[in-house]
């Protein structure tokens, strides 16, 4: 990590939040693993059971480096233990049985009906251990007519309906931003609940079980958009830029081809921006003095705005509305972010040195804890590289049984 980026607190005084706690992460690609993630980052032992010799297949999701792992799975199996386990044989559901025995979470997110199938669903674990959290992120949840539907965060965009809000009003509905979103959101909202069921089972004694459907964080985002539908029949269609009710609250074009973000949330805010734009007349008492007015009038409003910031560079923008006060800020590519001032002050990119393919910028752990704060630790490991510690010391597996095993397609 650069000198100039905020560091964990290395000097702690106590452990991290989550030490102590146990997670067996079965899941794959990233729903649900992403909340093991974040686990890990505060202290969790996460141990992360693949199918042996495939691995889960995140390592084969996006771009391949040196170790034949990518990207996506080096950032996003930070600070899991990896070991190989074939959960369909016998021997390795009742191998998972005796982890789960001596865990504290398990997360997963196979199609329901898929551990039932193994012998392995929540009738089962709940048996083997009254205590344990069981995170289950499936497309469409555990229950309901389209439990047994498959899905991946863009059908959970589409069917939580913030695909169809995205992109221009003329062109067909867009991927907001990124198609794994419903698949972090999940993650995090995975985490929130098995937060949640870790206090109950430390106050009450109970394990329970967690049911998200993908679709369901992002519905839940959505702000007025249900009950307006509810109260009014009001359907809100693709707006691009710009945001409902406010304006001028959109994306525009600077004098260098940059972009920024800005947002009039109320007639103050644009009294003080048309002031900054040499119309104050328009502000208060004039023609677009209110939000009813302006978002009447969104094409004329945003033509305006639009005209003063392609008359100067977006440093330019930024200094001027910073010094009036109203909120704006670049609509950041990548390479803008890896060079803002803000981004390294506040250590948002941790740079990770990995025994196998060197020094890796990373997105840094969120939320910032002062006292016990989380770290990158490791990245993403390789396949089976925790086989033996965590078979032999956890479960007492001497090396002979583990060749065994390993002759046998078991790990």
């Amino acid at each position: 990590m650069p000198d100039n980026q905020e560091k964990p607190n290395a000097t702690a005084a106590h452990p991290k939040p989550l030490a102590g706690i146990r997670v067996i992460d079965i899941a794959t690609y990233i729903a649900a693993p992403y909340c093991a993630t974040v686990m890990a980052e505060f202290g969790a032992e996460v141990i992360k059971v693949e199918q042996p010799k495939v691995g889960d297949p995140c390592r084969r999701l996006g771009s391949v480096t040196e170790c034949g792992d990518t990207l996506v799975w080096l950032s996003e199996a930070r600070n899991k233990k990896s070991v190989t386990l074939n959960l369909k044989s016998p021997k390795g559901a009742e191998m998972l049985k005796k982890l789960v025995a001596k865990a504290d979470v398990l997360t997963e997110n196979f199609q329901p009906g898929t551990l039932e199938g193994w012998g392995l669903g929540w009738d089962v674990l709940k048996e083997i251990n009254p205590r344990l959290v069981m995170l289950r992120v499936s497309g469409y949840g555990q229950t309901g007519p389209y439990s047994a539907k498959p899905g991946f965060g863009r059908i959970g965009n589409a069917f939580g309906g913030i695909s169809f809000l995205a992109g221009d009003p003329d062109r067909p509905p867009a991927t907001p931003g990124s198609a794994t979103l419903a698949d972090y959101m999940s993650g995090l909202y995975g985490a929130l609940g098995v937060m949640m069921a870790l206090r109950t089972r430390d106050t009450a004694g109970i394990g329970q079980e967690i049911d998200i459907g993908l679709y369901e964080p992002i519905f839940r985002i959505l702000d007025e958009l249900a009950p307006a539908y509810d109260k009014f029949g009001y359907i809100r269609q693709r707006m691009g830029a710009p945001t409902v009710n406010v304006c001028p609250h959109s994306h525009y074009e600077t004098k260098d081809s940059r972009w920024v973000a800005i947002a009039c949330t109320n007639d103050k805010i644009f009294a003080r921006l048309a002031g900054v734009m040499g119309c104050s007349e328009v502000a208060g008492d004039g023609i677009y003095g209110t939000i009813k007015e302006r978002d009447a009038n969104r094409p004329i409003l945003d033509g305006m705005v639009t005209d003063w910031t392609k008359s100067h560079t977006q440093k330019e923008v930024i200094a001027l509305c910073t010094e009036a006060e109203v909120p704006c800020g670049i609509v950041a590519a990548i390479d803008e972010i890896f060079e803002d001032p803000h981004y390294a002050a506040r250590g948002n990119i941790a740079r990770i040195t990995d025994p196998r393919v060197g020094e890796i910028a990373v997105p840094n752990v969120v939320p910032r804890l002062n006292e016990t704060p989380g770290e990158v630790e490791w990245l993403g490991p390789a396949l089976g590289a925790h086989n033996a510690e965590v078979y032999g010391a956890l479960l007492g597996l001497s090396n002979d049984q583990l060749s065994a095993l390993e002759d046998e397609g078991v790990i």
